[in-house]
């Protein structure tokens, strides 16, 4: 089995996309009916799983197309005890869920994974309560106890790495860090934030970043953002020494409010190529960003724009 663990390719300098928005993708446009947003549930239903090697494969495809290296979320943003508790999972089903999700993303990476296109295998970690509102806020120690075994259950099924997807705030940020430290996994913490550049929580950016590196002994790898279109935080990158620690961008097809997309009934997709011209600006601006990929909304279409626009000289 292929490893990163200690040599997460990432890390480099060269370019590297991620998948686009799993769960929208899958609701609007496959047609799959996800509980609370669950897309490990996939892997217990007749032909789930296909689905997702289907989907997976497609973003490898075009990562070998362009020559770049990928980075791959396990379908488990939404496998915590708390959801999974909603829709009818146990603590042993739940971690079935869990290693079945590695064991899928690994099957792709057989497949597509070469000197010209690296394929790290990413164990997903979702918030506890909504991504796209803090409304139960845990302390430090209680992130961490609450995903401790998740983080444990990706790490013994293979994972390269542990990232935690749209943290709203950084106590929960921290916690999970933490765990997955204590897990023996590298870890990497994504924030989303509002249409004002901020957390959810009211924090902002630099802010949070400074305070998980406080208390974890700047333990995380690096911080994303994901979950907001970039003219919601462009301009909330401000000069700083805590730039250097961003290093991926998983940004929203739509430049509506968390709010606004939450109310909607049908998928906003935005402009797959004006996506791609934010990301080619970014990475000017920040030349270290090296992970770019999409969130809500985007799909194989904004990637290969992304792909082509930052790809170009």
């Amino acid at each position: 089995m292929t490893r990163h663990r200690d040599r997460l390719p990432q890390l480099g300098t060269e370019l590297f996309l991620t998948d686009g928005g799993l769960e929208t993708t899958l609701v609007f446009l496959e047609g799959h009916e996800l509980p609370c947003f669950a897309a490990f549930d996939l892997l217990k239903r007749d032909g789930g799983p296909e689905a997702l090697r289907k989907y997976f494969r497609s973003y490898a495809a075009l990562a070998r197309a362009y020559g770049v290296g990928l980075v791959l979320e396990t379908a488990t943003w939404r496998a915590n005890p708390d959801w999974a508790e909603k829709i009818g999972y146990d603590a042993a089903a739940l971690a079935e869920a869990n290693r079945q999700a590695v064991a899928l993303v690994e099957d792709v990476r057989r497949d597509y994974d070469d000197p010209h296109t690296p394929v790290v295998v990413s164990g997903c970690i979702g918030p506890r309560g909504d991504g796209y509102r803090p409304d139960a806020f845990m302390r430090e120690d209680e992130a961490e106890q609450y995903h401790a075994t998740q983080a444990r259950v990706l790490a013994d099924a293979g994972a390269d790495l542990i990232s935690a997807i749209t943290m709203t705030y950084a106590e929960e940020a921290i916690g999970v860090t933490r765990a997955a430290r204590a897990a023996g996994m590298p870890v990497a913490i994504s924030f989303t934030v509002e249409t004002d550049g901020r957390l959810p929580s009211g924090e902002t950016l630099a802010a949070a970043i400074a305070r998980t590196d406080a208390a974890t002994d700047a333990a995380p790898a690096y911080y994303m953002i994901n979950c907001a279109h970039p003219t919601h935080f462009a301009d909330a990158l401000e000069d700083g020494d805590w730039l250097t620690r961003l290093r991926g961008i998983r940004a929203n097809a739509s430049t509506k409010s968390h709010a606004e997309l939450d109310a909607a009934t049908e998928l906003d997709i935005g402009s797959p190529s004006e996506l791609g011209v934010h990301y080619k600006v970014l990475r000017r601006r920040l030349p270290h960003l090296t992970i770019l990929g999409g969130c809500c909304g985007t799909d194989q279409r904004h990637i290969e724009a992304i792909a082509k626009a930052c790809t170009q000289s």
